[in-house]
């Protein structure tokens, strides 16, 4: 039964060691960089250059007694107004999390202090991770579909023998 289980956990190590991953990471943007959440700031262009993608957080920094982060509708955004907000994502300590978990534009003031009117308001539109890059496409060349198999059988094979080798050497040892 224990060789059984050890050729499962073998099987799927090799699996893993030979599958190929792709995986996207969501990123923590701290808004305005160094100079955080504060009036005169235009975070217009602190946006401007930067992709926003799904599930993505937007990390506010700010002095917890003048200012706050408040979701607005685009027209409350123009105008500062922080009335009837969608969302107050302030939690009171001056650190602040927005997830960014739908592909929608947000609107994003400060409602407290007049700091939408220092410039405090951010606009982002929240886009789909872009599509993995396609796999390389074969090469001809001899060397390179040799390294091809080796990574994906060879080195698995070497790793489950070794596992196997060192499982078979265990009972040995009591």
């Amino acid at each position: 039964m224990a060789r059984v289980a050890l050729l499962v956990a073998a099987a799927v190590l090799a699996f893993l060691i030979a599958a190929p991953v792709t995986e996207v990471e969501a990123k923590r943007w701290t808004v305005g960089d160094n100079k955080f959440w504060n009036p005169n700031i235009n975070y217009t262009v602190w946006a401007q250059d930067k992709h926003f993608y799904l599930d993505d957080w937007l990390y506010f920094v700010y002095e917890r007694n003048q200012f706050n982060v408040i979701e607005v509708n685009e027209t409350n955004y123009l105008s500062c107004n922080s009335n009837n907000p969608i969302a107050n994502w302030t939690r009171g300590a001056g650190r602040d999390l927005v997830h960014l978990n739908e592909t929608r534009h947000y609107y994003l003031i400060s409602g407290n202090g007049g700091g939408c009117y220092g410039g405090m308001k951010l606009a982002v539109l929240v886009e789909k991770p872009p599509p993995p890059p396609p796999p390389a496409s074969p090469n001809k060349n001899s060397a390179s579909t040799v390294s091809a198999f080796a990574h994906q059988f060879v080195v698995p094979v070497a790793v489950f023998a070794a596992v196997w080798t060192m499982w078979d050497a265990v009972p040995r040892l009591w």
